[in-house]
C-alpha cells in the first residue's frame, strides 16, 4: 500500500467535499511558507464569463481573495452591471460578502480615456486600473525606446488626475501592443515619472522560459502592481478541447513557476496575484458553473502554494 504525497491527499479532500474545503488548507500551507510572505490573491470577474454579480461574488472568498477585479465586456460584463445596478446597490452586494474592489480593468477605454473610470475607483475605493498600451507594435531597439518615452510624456496629465483620485494605473504587456516586449516592459519601467503609472506582468505573452520571467520581475520590482499567474499552455486564440484550454493555468501547463515565485519573494512583491486565463470564445466562464471555477481557481492556488513552500525550504 502506498503512502499518499500531500498533493493526492487534497485531491481526494477536494473530491470528497469539494473547493470550500480546499482554501483553509492552501491558506495554511501559504501562512508558513517565505519567511512569512503572501500572495495578495485578487479574483478576476472574466473567469466566470458573463456570470451575474450576485452569483460570482460568494466566490471570491472561496478563492482566498478579498477583492475583486471588474472586467468589461467582451470578456466579461461585470463593468456594465455595475453601470446598470448603480454604485450604491454594488457596493452594499460587496459589503454583504466582506469584499472591496481591487483593479478595474479597463482594456476597450485605453490609456488615455480613464479619467471617469479613475474617479469611479476613487468612489468604490479601488487602488488600480489596468489598461494596455497605445497599439503599436514590431518595435525594437532605439525606437522602441522613443516610442515608449513618447507614451510617457502623453500619460503625464492623465497620471495628475490619477494622482488627484488615488489610483495607479498599470499598464499590461499585452500582445500586438507597444509593450509586447520584455524590452518594451523594461524601457516603461526605466521611464516611468510617477509610482502612479505602474505595470501588470502577464507571463502569457512572453517567451515560457521561467529563468528569463524571474529576472524580469527583479528588474520591475515596485513598479510591479499586478502579476498575473497565467501561462501560454496551449494558448487562447482557438478553441481547444477543454484539458487543452486548461493549460494556461498555473500547474497545469509545462512552465514551472518556482523561479518567478522565488522572484516576488525577493522583491518582497505588494501587488495583487491573480490567477488567470482566456477561455474560447471569450464571454463564457472558464468552466460552466461557479462552482467549478472556483475550484479550478483552488487547484492553482495550491499549487502557487506548494512553489512558496519549497522557496521556504
Amino acid at each position: 500500500m502506498s503512502i499518499p504525497t500531500r498533493r493526492s491527499f487534497l485531491a481526494a479532500v477536494a473530491a470528497a467535499c469539494g473547493s470550500q474545503c480546499l482554501p483553509r488548507l492552501t491558506d495554511s500551507a501559504m501562512a508558513s511558507a517565505a519567511a512569512g510572505f503572501e500572495f495578495k490573491y485578487i479574483v478576476a470577474s472574466c473567469m466566470y464569463g458573463y456570470m451575474y454579480l450576485g452569483e460570482i461574488l460568494p466566490e471570491v472568498a472561496q478563492c482566498g481573495a478579498s477583492h475583486i477585479d471588474i472586467w468589461p465586456k467582451r470578456h466579461g460584463n461585470q463593468r456594465e452591471q455595475l453601470q446598470d445596478m448603480g454604485e450604491e446597490l454594488f457596493l452594499s452586494m460587496l459589503q454583504k460578502h466582506k469584499l472591496q474592489v481591487g483593479c478595474l480593468t479597463q482594456y476597450p477605454l485605453g490609456p488615455f480615456k480613464l479619467q471617469d473610470d479613475m474617479r469611479l475607483a476613487k468612489r468604490l475605493g479601488c487602488p488600480l486600473i489596468i489598461t494596455a498600451g497605445t497599439g503599436q507594435k514590431g518595435l525594437a531597439g532605439a525606437e522602441l525606446k522613443k516610442a515608449v518615452a513618447t507614451f510617457v510624456e502623453n500619460m503625464k496629465p492623465h497620471l495628475a488626475v490619477a494622482e488627484e483620485n488615488g489610483v495607479t494605473v498599470a499598464i499590461e504587456n499585452h500582445a500586438n501592443d507597444l509593450f509586447e516586449t520584455a524590452d518594451g516592459i523594461r524601457y516603461l519601467n526605466e521611464l516611468r515619472p510617477s509610482a502612479n503609472l505602474g505595470i501588470a506582468l502577464a507571463p502569457y505573452h512572453l517567451p515560457q522560459d521561467a529563468e528569463q520571467l524571474a529576472a524580469l520581475i527583479r528588474e520591475l520590482g515596485s513598479s510591479l502592481q499586478m502579476f498575473y499567474a497565467w501561462q501560454h499552455g496551449d494558448g487562447c486564440m482557438t478553441r481547444l478541447p477543454k484539458d487543452q484550454e486548461l493549460l494556461q493555468m498555473p500547474g497545469r501547463g509545462p512552465l514551472d513557476f518556482g523561479p518567478l515565485v522565488k522572484a516576488l519573494v525577493d522583491i518582497k512583491y505588494q501587488g495583487w496575484t491573480e490567477i488567470f486565463m482566456h477561455p474560447v470564445p471569450r464571454g463564457i466562464p472558464i468552466l460552466e458553473t461557479a462552482q467549478e471555477v472556483t475550484a479550478e481557481i483552488n487547484k492553482s492556488r495550491e499549487y502557487l502554494a506548494e512553489r512558496l513552500k519549497s522557496v521556504a525550504i
